[in-house]
């Protein structure tokens, strides 16, 4: 159903107030010119739904360990029957009220804490038990009187590259995020992907000099992408490297193609998955010794950072009610959670034996900005 800019966000308020699970997103635009796009998902009873096998149809949110369950936010389709609803709205103007500057910080006990993990990840590599290792940390901000879809509303405003997102479930709790990245986007009979790694901080232009650290770092993850695929898919394409802008900073990205087989099944996107995710970009390479370094020196449990979510088996028109063999899903980066007065902020960054651990650490503040910046 396609409402007023007013409606929709009236209608975001009362979902959230009366603690009745959505998801409400943007995809990036293809144009600054472009109007905005907004999509909500609104479920009218708590239930919380688990994706069983991927032939569901709904809205996504799964973990970075995929022993956890992935939830879905259920759209209504033909023959299955399901408490939600879908709304859309076009809207301008959203950026007007967003613009500040925000001064990088981070406290320095975290700082010690961050730089001796990247030194462990360094050491482990040049010991030969990995290749790339992606290291991340959180971060505790204190607010005010949070105002969750205000802060929904100046996401939308300051990052137009970003798919942003709000993300609600009483039973799980209350996510946002404007991730650069897609994981893996299926159209009919195309799958898309990207590679994308390596960071350095925008500083008014795109035509930068990448160091081999990061073109390493970027390339080990193209490689494990294209691996991961190359027996799935037909007609595989790889374009060249090149720099992506996400906000402050700068990333090395290369797009991936490929055309599925004719039987391909909605069913079948849990085999793709099961090979992308989770990619070097947010876990390392080899990925199992990776995950085990993470998960034995990390410090904690990342929950839904650097897991995936988005569209599962619909296609967003503008009325928001066709559903088929559609998908894209992103990485959850650049995100936080909040709980009552404190947010909690998650930043990474991949590891080679080339890294710095005090450059690391600085990268990480860096990208801490993008969530900071919504926080006022």
């Amino acid at each position: 159903m396609t409402i007023s800019e007013k409606d929709f966000f009236n209608r975001l308020t009362e979902q959230y107030e009366g603690q009745l699970p959505f998801v409400a997103y943007r995809k990036p635009a293809v144009s600054e010119k472009d109007d905005c796009d907004l999509f909500a998902i609104m479920q009218k009873d708590d239930t919380l739904y688990r994706v069983e096998d991927y032939t569901e149809h709904g809205f996504v949110f799964s973990p970075f360990d995929q022993a956890g369950d992935t939830v879905l936010i259920p759209v209504p389709v033909p023959g299955r029957a399901v408490s939600s609803g879908v709304l859309h709205t076009r809207c301008k103007g959203i950026k007007e009220e967003t613009e500040k500057e925000w001064k990088a910080t981070g406290d320095t006990l975290s700082g010690e804490r961050h730089i001796e993990l990247v030194k462990q990840g360094v050491r482990a590599i040049k010991n030969g038990k990995l290749e790339k290792v992606v290291l991340s940390r959180k971060q505790q901000v204190p607010l005010h009187q949070p105002d969750v879809i205000g802060i929904f509303r100046r996401l939308l405003g300051l990052y137009d590259d970003a798919f942003c997102y709000i993300w609600y479930h009483p039973k799980v709790g209350i996510w946002f995020g404007a991730t650069p990245e897609i994981l893996l986007r299926i159209r009919e009979n195309r799958l898309y992907t990207m590679a994308l790694a390596g960071t350095q901080k925008f500083r008014g232009k795109e035509d930068v000099v990448w160091g081999s650290k990061e073109i390493r770092e970027q390339q080990v993850v193209t490689d494990a992408i294209v691996d991961s695929l190359r027996f799935k898919v037909n007609r595989l394409k790889i374009a060249p490297a090149k720099t992506q802008r996400a906000g402050n900073l700068l990333h090395i990205k290369t797009d991936i193609e490929a055309e599925l087989a004719k039987d391909f099944k909605c069913g079948h996107i849990a085999s793709l998955l099961r090979e992308l995710h989770p990619t070097p970009a947010i876990c390392g390479f080899p990925r199992k010794e990776a995950m085990q370094f993470i998960r034995e020196h990390e410090g904690y449990s990342r929950t839904y950072y650097s897991g995936f979510l988005g569209e599962l088996n619909m296609d967003s028109g503008r009325d928001g009610t066709e559903v088929g063999r559609n998908s894209a899903f992103y990485v959850n980066l650049r995100c936080m959670q909040v709980r009552g007065e404190e947010a909690t902020l998650y930043v990474g960054g991949g590891i080679t034996a080339d890294s710095d651990p005090e450059a690391e650490w600085q990268e990480t503040v860096n990208k801490s900005e993008t969530m900071r910046k919504v926080l006022v």
